[in-house]
């Protein structure tokens, strides 16, 4: 029997933006240079998910040339 630390276990992370709900007619139209408006205003909080469950809450931010999360809100229920 293989025996590893939970804490070394690799957890999916994805950031949502926004949302907006398209008729597959609308989205049939989407292509190279389309915009896609979302729910989301400029500014606003994005949610940091963790395999499909939000666990915080942050602003996007610039490290380099790479986007990054700056945690604002933990939330509490999810982890």
């Amino acid at each position: 029997m293989k025996t590893g630390n939970v804490n070394d276990a690799m957890v999916r992370l994805q950031v949502v933006l926004g949302e907006r709900c398209l008729s597959v007619r609308d989205l049939g139209t989407v292509g190279e240079g389309s915009i896609v408006k979302l729910d989301a205003i400029a500014g606003e909080p994005v949610a940091l998910l963790a395999e499909g469950q939000t666990v915080a809450w942050g602003e996007v931010v610039v490290l380099d040339e790479n986007f990054g999360i700056r945690v604002t809100k933990l939330d509490r229920g999810s982890l």
